[in-house]
């Protein structure tokens, strides 16, 4: 039997190829959703568009501190694990409910898969970067996205016959995703081509109200200069932080959670993309979308040294010069996340 354990939007995004695979093989599955993700729009929908049966459990820990969240996932988790007894436990990426599942699956003694293995930031400032490092010295298979993962995790002292160079699963979720989205219309207001995406959620963006006023800042002051409209989807935290430090978004377009469709359709269309998530990095580089990343470090290094992600972090010069080098170097990259076959990979080795 093979466990699957999320809780977050990117990680039922990513691990949504693997699981349809999985249910098509007729392999023998439990899923547990943890619930760290609180808003349905970021959750329940995600199960019904992209044709996943919906959680065998659901733990409903909700957005609290990072201890309660992962001590409560640990309880629910360690129930359904001895319960069940699964071969292996699969988790993604670096949430706390990927550490959860790895740290309870590896103290039962069951095999950890960690999908997504070997990213690295180097900024241990990151609940994330914590996250993964734990996981992948947790794990016993470690599915790395590239070369470069592969690389960190040797140099870290993990055996290299516990790791698999497979690709990212962002590439067969965006080959389901393209099918489905290409038949979306954009809201009336933007055209293709002619508007920025911008997307904001990371603790160090978010929780300092100086630094969060700075990005809405910068988000105004690009409109202004370009005459572009920015359409930025609040992440819930995101949009009660704004409200709770009263902080002006004059001249920003600002709308609910997308679903993933719907996103992807906005992604696909944009101009740019300006963000702080890891996996938007990937995404972009993968669509031929320029990305301008609201961070002074990345986990994805590949997306830098191909020319489609530029660092700059809360720097409003830094912005407007990336902006200028996209508009002069548009596209041209070999993007390094697979042809959509990853899941497929990781199945067949299970």
């Amino acid at each position: 039997m093979i466990a699957v354990i999320y809780g977050t939007r990117p990680e039922i995004i990513k691990l949504s190829p693997i699981i349809r695979m999985a249910v098509a093989q007729k392999r023998e599955l439990v899923t547990i959703h943890t619930g760290q993700h609180f808003s349905q729009n970021m959750n329940d929908v995600f199960f019904e568009n992209l044709e996943l049966p919906s959680p065998d459990y659901e733990l409903n820990v909700g957005s609290k501190s990072h201890a309660e969240m992962v001590a409560e996932a640990l309880v629910g988790i360690e129930r359904i694990l001895l319960k069940h007894k699964p071969s292996i436990v699969l988790v993604q990426g670096d949430t706390n409910s990927a550490l959860a599942g790895a740290l309870t699956a590896a103290k039962l003694g069951i095999k950890v898969g960690h999908i997504e293995a070997g990213l690295r930031s180097f900024d241990r400032r990151m609940p994330e970067e914590l996250n993964r490092v734990l996981i992948d010295h947790m794990s016993d298979l470690l599915f790395a996205p590239t070369q470069t993962s592969y690389n960190y995790l040797l140099t870290e002292g993990i055996s290299k016959d516990k790791i698999k160079i497979v690709g990212n699963t962002i590439a067969d979720a965006l080959k389901y995703g393209l099918k489905k989205s290409s038949k979306i219309t954009l809201p009336p207001y933007i055209s293709p081509k002619q508007y920025f995406l911008a997307t904001l959620h990371r603790q160090e963006n978010v929780d300092d109200p100086k630094t969060l006023k700075q990005m809405i800042s910068n988000f105004q002051r690009i409109v202004k200069d370009t005459s572009t409209t920015l359409v930025l989807p609040l992440h819930p935290r995101t949009k009660q932080l704004l409200n709770k430090h009263a902080i002006d978004t004059t001249g920003l377009s600002l709308i609910e959670p997308q679903d993933y469709f719907n996103f992807l359709a906005l992604l696909n269309n944009a101009r740019m993309v300006f963000t702080d998530s890891g996996g938007i990095q990937e995404e972009a580089c993968i669509l031929g979308i320029p990305c301008i990343t609201l961070r002074d470090n990345t986990e994805r290094p590949e997306t830098v040294e191909l020319g489609s992600n530029f660092l700059v972090g809360s720097d409003l010069n830094r912005m407007v010069s990336a902006i200028s080098y996209f508009e002069k170097h548009h596209g041209g990259w070999k993007q390094p996340y697979g042809e959509g076959d990853t899941a497929e990979r990781i199945i067949s080795s299970l």
